[in-house]
């Protein structure tokens, strides 16, 4: 994951534009979110991982796994597992 650094507005806005934001917010930071935006664990490919994850922990209970043999073997606790199934 990147850092986000900011940027001076006057080096990236038309000078009217700085002069109107000015009206309502001076000498702070501003966030000012992207367009567009993808879903959480998209681009990384955890959410992807997690959905594997989770179908497998599924898998293992409908064959009769237990709550405790499936923590243990994904590192989660009994209480995570239940969420999932």
């Amino acid at each position: 994951m990147s850092a986000k650094s900011y940027v001076n507005a006057e080096a990236v806005l038309p000078a009217e534009l700085v002069r109107e934001i000015q009206k309502y917010v001076e000498a702070s930071l501003l966030y000012i979110p992207a367009k567009s935006r993808t879903g959480w664990g998209i681009k990384s490919g955890i959410k992807r991982e997690i959905i594997s994850r989770n179908d497998e922990i599924r898998l293992m209970k409908k064959k009769g796994g237990s709550t405790s043999e499936i923590s243990q073997k994904f590192f989660l606790s009994e209480e995570t597992v239940r969420k999932i199934l």
